[in-house]
């Protein structure tokens, strides 16, 4: 259904258009929020996401995707009016407890409904296209707010509810690809039922092992030790700023996923990925140049962005049962639980050293391609 594509792409350029992205933090703390409270909060909302991924996988099997995808899109739209108007720590932390509620009712959905709506062989593209149009909403949010929003961050929280309220007017646009279902295999004990089926599903869980560790070491290389590291090579925070720009610009290339796929099969190009990441991470692991350093954070970042869109065709097409969403929902899960192990040993790791935590992201690539490469093996044969 190519409308279905048309409404998806376009709310995924919406929900990009976050004008505050970039002063998040700044924002909450002028608000009189502490760092302090905002990783409370966001642990909290971690833990939420987790709790309701299976009751929400449940539920949109149940009532059919285009109904929990307006649900959720109107959830979005209200956590993004309290963040607007938020003034203390109960107002932020309700907002991100929306954004949990959110966050897991969307998880598989939305590429449940893409994935439903092109043909298998147009789905790693289809898959690009909507990640980068979101990018693209963040970079044009990001240029706005620089030249006419400046420091007024609640003209840019403002500005978040608009995008966000069209893309609720969007949802309205979308076709159902999967019939609700009236009996009562959607229930928690059917969900048990899918629960085992993926635990049992090798191909799907080596995948899904697999690329959860190359996202946890793009989300903690990317996002957290990228500053530690710039500050280790001496980078001003100018030099810093523009970094953040051209990694954002990077994620544009999950366009081309599907194109460098074709060209060189999903197991080489997928372990090239892999490699290079390790690589990556090894290089930062043992240099102080500011070049290299950037070099080497884009480079994951480019990597992850790529490996993306292939990583969620083949989860979809390591899904045997029919509960599409259900069984996204219970791999987002093993996917979370392993980011929250992985993530304990990268923090006490980098408060020891900085360079043994690149070393042990590294690892986690050596051993994401091993798995990756087994599931792959698995759906192929």
């Amino acid at each position: 259904m190519k409308r279905n594509l048309f409404f998806m792409y376009s709310i995924s350029f919406f929900q990009g258009m976050v004008f505050y992205s970039s002063i998040a933090t700044l924002y909450r703390q002028a608000a009189g929020i502490s760092v302090f409270q905002i990783t409370v909060i966001e642990s909290i909302s971690l833990v939420l996401s987790l709790v309701f991924e299976i009751p929400w996988g449940i539920l949109a099997d149940r009532i059919g995707y285009r109904r929990t995808i307006i649900v959720c899109n109107i959830l979005f739209f209200i956590s993004k009016i309290i963040f607007w108007k938020a003034q203390n720590f109960a107002d932020f932390l309700l907002e991100r407890v929306l954004l949990a509620i959110t966050v897991s009712g969307l998880s598989g959905v939305d590429t449940s409904i893409l994935y439903l709506s092109c043909s298998e062989d147009d789905s790693q593209r289809t898959f690009g296209i909507y990640e980068g149009l979101g990018t693209a909403g963040l970079l044009s949010a990001a240029a706005i707010y620089m030249v006419f929003v400046e420091e007024n961050y609640r003209v840019a929280g403002f500005l978040t509810v608009i995008s966000y309220g069209i893309a609720v007017i969007l949802s309205f646009g979308l076709k159902e690809v999967k019939a609700a279902q009236k009996d009562k295999r959607s229930s928690f004990g059917h969900a048990f039922t899918v629960l085992k089926e993926t635990l049992f599903n090798r191909r799907l869980l080596f995948l899904i092992a697999g690329i959860a560790l190359l996202r946890e070491v793009n989300q903690t290389i990317t996002v957290f030790f990228n500053q530690l590291q710039y500050t280790k090579a001496d980078m001003s925070v100018r030099m810093i700023s523009g970094v953040y720009i051209l990694m954002t610009l990077c994620g544009l290339v999950s366009v081309f996923s599907a194109f460098f796929t074709k060209k060189l099969k999903p197991g080489f190009f997928g372990a090239i990925l892999f490699l290079a990441c390790s690589f990556s991470c090894l290089m930062l692991a043992f240099t102080e140049n500011p070049f290299v350093s950037v070099f080497g954070i884009l480079l994951i970042r480019v990597c992850f962005s790529l490996l993306s869109p292939l990583g969620t065709e083949l989860q979809n097409k390591a899904i045997t049962t029919s509960d599409r969403a259900t069984a996204l929902s219970m791999s987002t899960i093993i996917m979370d639980l392993l980011a929250v192990f992985t993530n304990l040993i990268f923090g006490k790791l980098a408060d020891f050293d900085l360079s043994a935590a690149m070393c042990f992201g590294g690892f986690l690539c050596l051993l994401g391609v091993g798995l990756y490469w087994n599931g792959l093996k698995r759906i192929y044969r």
